[in-house]
């Protein structure tokens, strides 16, 4: 968290504000001297506070507490870059949430791999109440990542992943898969 920053130049020093017939007192000087120093990092942060506040300009230690504020988790061991988009993109990931797209997306920011996904879902709209339901019985969704290190890939990190992005009632199936040599996209 933020903390004194020691010889951090102030950007409106107190001595400066007064009137020269105190400028030459020594006691005046070094009083507000330490006020300057407390209030330094304080003024600092308010005059750059729309860069603490975007995910892309953040500091580290405000970058965990913009992601409290989108509800997202940002895992400490993750590289700063891919933090930072986990919290950019949180807001439209939260909008498309329970979609194979918010999946997709979610996915991509995870992993850096496309995926393919296939689902089970389907939607209709009738004045029968009675009507038959679409899509099958159970819903699912299976998710396929291939990847040329599949070993290096977090099965329980994705897993819980998953769970938090597709709705509570759809079961689904993770696969993933080796790259085939000569394979294209």
């Amino acid at each position: 968290m933020r903390a004194s920053v020691p010889r951090l130049p102030t950007p409106y020093p107190l001595l400066d504000q007064l009137p020269s017939l105190y400028v030459e007192d020594d006691f005046l000087r070094r009083f507000l001297g330490a006020l300057d120093e407390v209030l330094a990092p304080v003024l600092l942060t308010l005059d750059n506070l729309p860069a603490h506040l975007h995910p892309v300009t953040a500091p580290d230690d405000f970058l965990t507490w913009l992601a409290s504020w989108v509800s997202v988790e940002v895992d400490e061991e993750r590289p700063i870059t891919q933090r930072r988009a986990v919290v950019s993109s949180a807001v439209v990931r939260h909008r498309r949430r329970g979609t194979t797209e918010g999946l997709a997306a979610a996915l991509r920011v995870e992993t850096g791999i496309e995926p393919e996904i296939a689902e089970s879902g389907a939607c209709t709209w009738s004045a029968d109440p009675d009507a038959e339901l679409p899509g099958d019985e159970v819903a699912w969704a299976r998710v396929r990542l291939t990847t040329a290190e599949p070993a290096r890939m977090n099965r329980a990190r994705l897993e819980k992943l998953i769970t938090a992005e597709v709705p509570a009632h759809v079961r689904y199936e993770l696969e993933i898969l080796p790259e085939t040599e000569g394979a294209g996209p």
